[in-house]
């Protein structure tokens, strides 16, 4: 069944449903019919009876009584004697008693109801006869039950049509409401055929009814939002490193190519080779980025989580800028707790707090500080500095891949520092923060102080 089309799954279940109702309710009727037809025989036979018993208590004998008056035209009418004699009949019933010797024992005790077949003048009926002890006599009423028979047979042969009928109707009739419930999905199914990469600003239509098909609607326009964003992200991110990588390439081809114009002196040749070198490596820089960043977002960077001390983290991030900083008259300040330990990968955050820190020292003015804090499980590295901090438009973006300031921070960098300290942070499940001071630039890079899940 789970192979069906949902709506004529929708239809056999609403048709299976209706099934068991329409059953039940024949049944009801079925039974309440027999139970009602049932009363009105016994109520019938109890209002003769008591009529009978009345006569006879009136008279001195059985002579008086016309049992035609009782019974009716195919009614059981006999009154039988202490000594088991008949003493009136009604034809229907014959001349002899209906009763066997035990039913009459037990009637002359207490009243008796019992169903049994007599003959009448056409046929073999089934017939209620009730008896019941009056005056050492036994009065015995009975009725046909071929009326009740005939009329419960007419009414199960009359089910038997209508409600077959009935069940193919309401299958049709929910067929068509479980389609037009169906309809606005079905709409949203050929739009969304439609949505392509040239058309990705396309949204799936919403039906009038805030109804579940609403919600699912909304929620796929949601994620069609976010995958027109990550496309345009992607986009931007295919262009920006493609101007990226043409720079330092058409610098590679400019300077081969002067390089083999015409013969060259050793020093030429060698400031040549110098300043191909520096653009290999930083394509080689761009392309170990771009690595991280892709391999971040595939949840594929891998961490070898290990227990350090934050402050000898700090101390050589420091080490390995110290040079550069003391070059352009900057310096390096490290602040933390010794003996703060905590489980990451020493590699990955050397790394981030090392973009951290050129950051700084490439846009940022006066000494760096680095810091490491504790608080609520969770370990804070503070890298901050001095100067007019990062333009109040940029913060929205710093952590964005190829995003640069226009003014404030332009220089050499391309871009991906910033967003490979977000990746990292995310990667050992934590966050990173830019948030502009009174006198310069903050970055926080936080981390649980202890996670063993990595």
């Amino acid at each position: 069944m789970s192979r069906l089309p949902i709506r004529l799954r929708l239809t056999l279940v609403f048709a299976m449903v209706m099934a068991v109702v329409f059953a039940g309710a024949g049944v009801f009727l079925y039974v309440r019919l027999g139970d009602t037809l049932d009363q009105r025989i016994n109520d019938d036979l109890e209002s003769r009876t008591t009529t009978l018993a009345t006569a006879l208590r009136g008279q001195p004998g059985d002579a008086g009584v016309d049992p035609a008056l009782i019974a009716g035209d195919d009614g059981v009418v006999q009154v039988i004697g202490r000594d088991g004699s008949l003493r009136v009949a009604s034809s229907t019933g014959g001349n002899r008693v209906v009763l066997s010797s035990d039913e009459l024992a037990a009637a002359r005790d207490r009243t008796l109801t019992i169903e049994k077949e007599l003959r009448t003048a056409d046929s073999i009926e089934e017939f209620r006869l009730r008896a019941t002890p009056v005056g050492g006599r036994v009065i015995v009423i009975g009725d046909s039950l071929d009326d009740r028979d005939s009329a419960v047979a007419g009414l199960l042969a009359q089910l038997l049509v209508v409600l077959p009928v009935a069940l193919a109707l309401s299958s049709a009739f929910g067929y068509l409401v479980a389609g037009a419930a169906l309809r606005p999905v079905e709409t949203m199914r050929r739009r969304a055929a439609d949505i392509s990469a040239e058309t990705p600003h396309r949204r799936l239509p919403l039906p009038q009814a805030r109804d579940e098909v609403y919600r699912l609607g909304q929620t796929l326009n949601e994620m069609l939002e976010r995958l027109d964003a990550g496309l345009q992200r992607e986009r931007r991110f295919v262009a920006d490193a493609s101007h990226e990588l043409r720079t330092p390439l058409a610098i590679l081809r400019t300077e081969l190519e002067l390089a083999m114009r015409r013969p060259r002196s050793h020093a030429e040749l060698e400031k040549a080779l110098l300043s191909t070198t520096e653009e290999v490596e930083r394509l080689v820089r761009l392309a170990e980025d771009l690595l991280v960043l892709a391999r971040a977002d595939e949840g594929r960077l891998l961490l070898r989580v290990e227990r350090h001390d934050a402050r000898a983290l700090l101390d050589a991030v420091a080490g390995r800028n110290d040079t550069r900083a003391s070059s352009v008259g900057r310096k390096l300040d490290v602040l933390g707790p010794e003996g703060q330990v905590f489980t990451g990968d020493r590699a990955r955050l050397e790394q981030a707090l090392g973009n951290l820190v050129d950051n700084a020292l490439r846009y940022g003015e006066g000494a760096v500080r680095l810091e490491a804090q504790t608080g609520d499980g969770q370990l804070v590295f503070v890298v901050r500095d001095h100067g007019d901090g990062f333009p109040p438009e940029f913060l929205p973006h710093a952590f964005e891949r190829f995003s640069r300031p226009d003014v404030a921070r332009t220089g050499g960098g391309v871009g991906l520092g910033l967003a490979i300290v977000d990746a990292i942070a995310r990667a050992h499940g934590g966050s990173a923060v830019a948030v502009n001071l009174a006198d310069g630039a903050e970055v926080t890079l936080t981390i649980p102080a202890f996670d063993s899940e990595h």
